[in-house]
């Protein structure tokens, strides 16, 4: 039995609810497991030779033994590409885990899947297309306030590995819009159904933050 650990580099945040699979190169056995809330998947194939998919994405090729690190930037970043090698089925960027309740959104034409709550199982699913159907679908009318939060969640996320906290979001737009709209009440005006952290994250094709329910 061994172990494989994923967390952010940045940030040093556990990956949660994120599947990783194990691909032994004798060919004695492949597994898909998805990590805890310490980001720690734990697999009880052989040790040996072998590779690491988390998320879809190769991230470690060579022995297995005992406990296996994994950091990622950000599980946004584009600088992996889609057919990079991953087994067949798993999605580029998936949060799919077993037994996971999904629904479907139609995106200018395309079926996109989300998880129950209307988080994106494939974080590469993200669009400009998918903030309005979202949207649509929480009964959400988009305007200009809606797409500059939504947008700095993205870039925040980028730029620091991590989601923006309550506390980013009012400094940047007390800063921008002034004391009372940059508030935390009106923030949670705009995002009515959880308010920045959750909704807005939400749009925003983001993970879950910590202590959301």
């Amino acid at each position: 039995m061994f172990k494989v650990r994923v967390w952010i580099k940045a940030t040093g945040e556990a990956m949660k609810r994120t599947p990783v699979t194990v691909v032994l190169d004798a060919g004695a056995g492949e597994q898909t497991r998805v990590t805890n809330r310490a980001g720690v998947a734990e697999f009880d194939l052989p040790t040996g030779a072998g590779r690491v998919f988390v998320a879809g994405r190769p991230r470690y090729q060579g022995h297995l033994d005992e406990l296996i690190d994994i950091e990622i930037w950000s599980p946004t970043d584009s600088a992996y590409a889609a057919d990079s090698g991953a087994p067949p089925g798993v999605a580029t960027g998936s949060t799919a885990y077993p037994s996971m309740q999904t629904r479907s959104v139609d995106v200018d034409g395309r079926a996109v899947l989300t998880d129950s709550e209307g988080y994106l199982v494939d974080l590469a699913d993200w669009s400009e297309g998918f903030v309005r159907a979202e949207a649509a679908a929480e009964g959400l009318e988009l305007g200009n306030e809606h797409w500059e939060v939504i947008r700095f969640l993205r870039e925040h996320y980028e730029r620091h590995g991590v989601q923006a906290q309550v506390r980013d979001l009012i400094k940047h737009f007390r800063g921008l819009w002034g004391p009372e709209r940059g508030s935390n009440r009106h923030l949670h005006d705009l995002f009515p159904r959880g308010g920045p952290q959750k909704q807005g994250n939400r749009l925003a094709g983001l993970l879950k933050t910590k202590g959301e329910h």
